[in-house]
């Protein structure tokens, strides 16, 4: 799921190129990404675009007369832009947003349809959408350590919680939790304000870095290549390869349709987390430390 660094990135170059122009029309190609039917979406056609925002991990368009559109991409969610007079591709578009400036259209990778759109009326409709997350970069130390220690959670779930912090998801959790050389499942309880302190810090610079890099990546073009596995990352998505600081094969925790990458060596002193269904396979055949595995 795009988290933060890629919201932004993607907002920015929206923000380049639609900000003040006119959205002429919105078009679906399923009944179903849109979930909201007051006001209809005929509404915002030939309304000037004031202004595109981020809202924790959603887009946000906000257009003349109080009107939002709402977009969560969800985890396969994906957008292109193409110029005014530019050749489209064939890609299987979900929906196309025609401004007057050029086209922007959202397509969803695999057969699952979990993007969706709302069209909202008024600053009020718009906070129902905001699940209350602090922006990291607005916080101070103080302000972040408050939420941490809000609810007794592990840290990897705190960091995740959007009720708690704003655009922050798998991948990025991972990659902070590997900088703050922190256990995914220390819990929040036992955090010292030294752990705090050095979560903070290490939370604001991988997000803030990252944000930089996919920037850069990008250029001046729109944002194309928008996905949460990259070689570049140090733990998220390369278990079983070697870590970039101590070089011992990163571990995972696979739960549902998730899994949480980590460093035994950085993160854990060595000791191996347990896997929810591989470790309750092996039972105590289940190695506890990497040096186990090494042997």
């Amino acid at each position: 799921m795009p988290e933060l660094p890629d919201i932004t990135v993607y907002v920015e170059a929206l923000n380049a190129r639609v900000r003040g122009g006119t959205l002429e029309e919105v078009r679906l190609n399923t009944p179903f990404l849109l979930r909201t039917v007051e006001p209809p979406l005929a509404a915002v056609a030939g309304k000037r675009v004031s202004a595109v925002a981020r809202l924790g991990k959603r887009i946000v368009f906000e257009l003349e007369g109080e009107l939002f559109i709402v977009l969560h991409l969800m985890i396969a969610g994906r957008l292109h832009w193409f110029a005014a007079g530019a050749k489209r591709g064939r890609k299987a578009d979900l929906a196309s947003f025609e401004f007057s400036t050029g086209t922007l259209t959202l397509t969803e990778a695999g057969s699952k349809r979990r993007a969706s759109i709302h069209l909202l009326h008024g600053q009020s409709a718009l906070l129902d959408f905001d699940r209350g997350g602090i922006e990291v970069f607005e916080a101070t130390r103080e302000e972040f350590a408050e939420r941490l220690r809000s609810e007794n959670h592990t840290v990897k779930r705190s960091l995740t919680d959007p009720r708690l912090f704003s655009g922050i998801g798998n991948a990025y959790s991972d990659e902070i939790l590997h900088r703050a050389k922190m256990s995914p499942v220390k819990l929040t309880s036992r955090l010292s304000d030294d752990d705090v302190a050095g979560l903070f810090d290490a939370t604001r610079t991988v997000l803030a870095e990252w944000t930089d890099r996919l920037r850069a990546e990008a250029g001046d073009e729109f944002p194309e290549k928008v996905t949460a596995f990259r070689d570049e990352m140090a733990v998220h998505g390369r278990f079983g390869e070697p870590c970039p600081v101590c070089g011992t094969p990163v571990q995972r925790i696979r739960y549902a349709d998730n899994e949480t990458n980590y460093c035994a060596r950085c993160q854990t002193e060595g000791k191996l987390l347990a896997d929810r269904a591989l470790s309750r396979l092996l039972k105590q055949d289940w190695p506890k430390s990497i040096d186990e595995v090494d042997r």
